[in-house]
């Protein structure tokens, strides 16, 4: 059963590697860290939740919202997948109903974004506020789309289709589903946030780390299955 339904557009992701004993402890049950040519990663993602519908339904002011998150790469049986170490949303209902029926980690911030279409670039920026102050990660782009190569990083970060959950001692698990993405190469970005106050000490290694890949993924309908527990 369908849980969730919306179009995810104009995905910002800047992927960083990192140790992956830093991850261990946020890894569910069931699940082991998935990497990259013996790499592991994390990503900062910012994008734009539109035309959403909650079990068929369309809530009324949380139809389209922006969302950044923080997330790392798992497998289970073959299957890939993300865990989020949190996610800022502008809405609390949103947030109550995710950390409710999916436990997942999910904070209420004011949120704002901007796109803009100028003659030889794009520009895509989304911002948020932690501890009284704005943060905001932002991409300048080439104008024509293209196709993410396959057996490349890009692929690996955008392909994951199943989310998985940490909650006490069970695993919960739920499918993503969506097409292959389309990107707009990146050629500039910038990174304004404060990675101790958003995601705790141990990410605070990443407020010096060079991004590995920054990708602007031009995002597509999405469906969110229903949970299972796992384990």
């Amino acid at each position: 059963m369908t849980f969730l339904k919306a179009y995810w557009k104009n995905l910002i992701l800047i992927n960083y590697e990192i140790d992956p004993n830093i991850l261990k402890p946020f890894v569910p049950k069931g699940t082991q860290l998935d990497s990259f040519n013996g790499k592991y990663y994390v990503s900062v993602v910012g994008f734009m939740f539109m035309d959403t519908k909650v079990l068929g339904l369309k809530l009324p002011f949380h139809i389209n919202f922006e969302e950044v998150n923080l997330r790392f790469y798992v497998k289970h049986n073959g299957k890939r997948g993300v865990v989020f170490i949190k996610e800022i949303v502008p809405k609390a209902l949103i947030t109550f109903v995710a950390n409710t029926i999916y436990h997942e980690h999910y904070q209420t911030s004011k949120m704002k974004h901007s796109w803009m279409e100028h003659q030889n670039y794009n520009e895509f920026q989304y911002q948020w506020r932690s501890n009284q102050k704005w943060q905001s990660i932002s991409v300048k782009t080439e104008k024509d789309f293209s196709s993410i190569r396959d057996n490349s990083e890009e692929q690996f970060i955008t392909e994951h289709y199943f989310g998985y959950t940490k909650h006490g001692n069970k695993t919960y698990e739920y499918e993503v589903v969506h097409p292959t993405w389309r990107q707009l190469k990146v050629v500039d970005f910038n990174v304004n946030m404060n990675f101790e106050d958003n995601y705790g000490q141990r990410f605070k290694i990443l407020q010096t780390s060079e991004p590995t890949s920054v990708i602007l993924a031009e995002g597509s309908e999405v469906s969110v299955k229903n949970r299972r527990t796992i384990h």
